[in-house]
C-alpha cells in the first residue's frame, strides 16, 4: 500500500508487539495514527517542495567563463539579482551590464553596449522576462575583479586532490586582447617597397622571406620603421629559417645605435599556396612571431605579414598586415606552455599547448591562432634613408664595385647624402671598429653633418679599388 521509503520510515508503528500495545490503550485507532504520521510526513515533503521552488540557482555566462548564483527569492529583481551577483561574483554593481542576449559578449566599445536593455530596469522582476531556475544570463563589466580559487582540501579529505600544475591551468584562460600597445606602425615607402619588391619579382612569393624593422618608438607608441635587415636564411613553400650571423648583428645594431634607432619588429612573407589557407597565421608562423617579440622585450613590438592577395580583375596585389602577439601569447610562450613541435594532425590554425588553457568556457590544449593576434594600423612615410644600394644576404651577394657605382650615380649630392643608406653602411661595417667607428659614421648620417675627411677618402678608397 505504502512505498519502501514510507514504510522503513514508520518502521516501529509496524512492529507487532507495538502495534498490539497501541491497540490495547486506543482499540480501532491505528489506522487512524497511521494516516496521522503520514499527514504529518507529507506536509513536511511540501514544505521541502516549496523551499526547493525558492530556491532559484541563475547561470552567469562572462568573459570569465560560466559561474552560479543562487537566489532564494522567486519574484527577485533585476536590482536583487545585480546585488547578488556583486555578493557572490565580485563583479561591482554599477558596473554590470545584463542580457538575455549571448551577443552582450561580442560587444567592441563602449556604444555596442548601449543596445542591451532587456535588464536595464532595475525593479522589473526576472520571472517576467522568463528568467527561473538554470536560467543563463550574459555579464560584461569593466575593469578586473579576483575570482576566487578552488577550496583547500586538508589530506584525507574528501574530494579530487589537484596538483599545483592543475591549480596553475584552471587559471591561464586565454582570451582576445582588443587593444595593442602600438598606436600604429608606418613603414618608410622605400623600405617596404624594396622587400616586397624582391620578394613578388625574384621569389614569386613561392618561398617565404623575412627580415628585422629597425626606426624609432615614440611616447605615444608609434612605431616608424626606416629600414628592414634581412638576414641570412632559407625560406621554404611552409617555413623560413633565420641563419642568424651574431657578429653581422652587432654591427647592424651598431649602425642603428648611430642613427638613434632600434629594433621594433619583425617582418616575413607568405606564400602564394598560403592564400588558400583559413588562417591568418599558421601555427608555426605565430610561434616564430612569439619568440621574436620576447626576444625583443619591446612592448610596441610588431610583426608584419606581407602577401599577395587576388583583386577583383583577376589580378593581384601586394598586401601588408601588421599585428602584435598578445601579452598571454608572450607570457605562454615565455612560460613554455607552446608545443614547439608540430606534427601534421595539428591544424595549422591552432597552436597546440602543452597542457590544457581555458578558452571561453572549455579546456583545451588548442588554441585558434587568432586569439593571440592583436591588429595594429598601418600607415606610411618617407623616411631619413634611402634605399637603393643592393641588400645584403639576398640571392646575389653585395660586392665592392656596388659601392663605387652607388657612389658615382650620387656625385651631385653632398657626400652623407650619398651615403644614407642603411645597407651601403651594413657593407663599410666591415671595414670599421663596430664599436667606434661604425657608430661615430652612422651619427654623421642621422645629423646629415660633414662626414670626417678620414671617413670619406676611406669609403673613395674602396669604392676606386675595385
Amino acid at each position: 500500500m505504502f512505498s519502501p521509503a514510507l514504510n522503513s520510515f514508520i518502521f516501529p508503528l509496524q512492529s507487532n508487539t507495538l502495534r498490539n500495545f497501541i491497540q490495547k490503550l486506543f482499540p480501532c485507532s491505528f489506522h487512524l495514527l497511521q494516516l496521522v504520521v503520514y499527514a504529518a510526513l507529507y506536509l513536511k515533503l511540501r514544505q521541502l517542495r516549496i523551499a526547493h521552488q525558492l530556491f532559484m540557482m541563475i547561470r552567469i555566462r562572462s568573459r570569465d567563463g560560466l559561474e552560479r548564483v543562487s537566489i532564494d527569492n522567486p519574484i527577485a529583481t533585476v536590482a536583487q539579482l545585480k546585488s547578488e551577483i556583486e555578493s557572490q561574483l565580485q563583479v561591482p554593481t554599477h558596473a554590470q551590464i545584463l542580457s538575455t542576449n549571448q551577443n552582450l559578449l561580442l560587444a567592441k566599445n563602449p556604444n555596442d553596449l548601449t543596445r542591451f536593455t532587456d535588464l536595464f530596469d532595475p525593479n522589473t522582476r526576472i520571472s517576467s522576462l522568463g528568467i527561473g531556475h538554470g536560467s543563463i544570463i550574459y555579464l560584461a563589466y569593466e575593469g578586473e575583479r579576483t575570482i576566487a580559487g578552488p577550496a583547500f582540501h586538508p589530506a584525507g579529505s574528501f574530494g579530487k586532490k589537484m596538483t599545483m600544475d592543475d591549480l596553475i591551468a584552471k587559471q591561464m584562460r586565454v582570451t582576445r586582447q582588443e587593444n595593442p600597445h602600438c598606436e600604429l606602425v608606418s613603414f618608410d615607402r622605400d623600405a617596404a617597397n624594396a622587400f616586397q619588391h624582391y620578394v613578388n619579382e625574384s621569389l614569386a612569393f613561392a618561398v617565404k622571406r623575412g627580415g628585422f624593422m629597425y626606426g624609432t618608438v615614440s611616447e605615444v607608441g608609434k612605431v616608424e620603421v626606416d629600414f628592414i635587415y634581412e638576414p641570412p636564411q632559407q625560406g621554404t613553400e611552409e617555413n623560413l629559417t633565420l641563419l642568424r650571423d651574431p657578429d653581422e648583428e652587432k654591427s647592424v645594431e651598431a649602425i642603428a645605435l648611430g642613427l638613434g634607432m632600434r629594433r621594433v619588429g619583425f617582418i616575413f612573407t607568405q606564400t602564394i599556396s598560403q592564400d588558400q589557407k583559413d588562417y591568418t597565421m599558421s601555427n608555426s608562423e605565430v610561434l616564430q612571431a612569439v619568440e621574436l617579440q620576447a626576444e625583443g622585450d619591446l612592448k610596441e613590438w610588431v610583426t608584419a605579414v606581407v602577401k599577395l592577395n587576388v583583386n577583383e580583375d583577376g589580378g593581384a596585389d601586394v598586401h601588408f598586415e601588421a599585428f602584435q602577439m598578445s601579452d598571454m601569447c608572450v607570457r605562454l610562450f615565455k612560460e613554455g606552455w607552446f608545443e614547439t613541435e608540430m606534427t601534421e594532425e595539428v591544424d595549422p590554425k591552432l597552436s597546440r599547448m602543452k597542457k590544457d588553457v581555458v578558452v571561453g568556457v572549455k579546456d583545451t590544449r588548442d588554441v585558434d591562432n587568432d586569439f593571440f593576434l592583436v591588429v595594429v594600423k598601418i600607415f606610411d612615410h618617407q623616411g631619413p634613408l634611402s634605399s637603393t644600394f643592393p641588400i645584403e644576404n639576398r640571392n646575389s651577394p653585395v660586392v665592392m664595385r656596388a659601392l663605387k657605382n652607388h657612389l658615382d650615380r650620387a656625385k651631385n649630392l653632398p657626400f652623407v647624402k650619398r651615403i644614407s643608406d642603411f645597407h651601403l653602411l651594413l657593407l663599410l661595417a666591415r671595414f670599421l671598429d663596430v664599436n667606434a667607428d661604425v657608430p661615430t659614421l652612422a651619427g654623421c648620417v642621422k645629423a646629415q653633418a660633414t662626414i670626417p675627411e678620414g671617413y670619406q677618402l676611406l669609403i673613395e678608397s674602396l669604392a676606386g679599388a675595385m
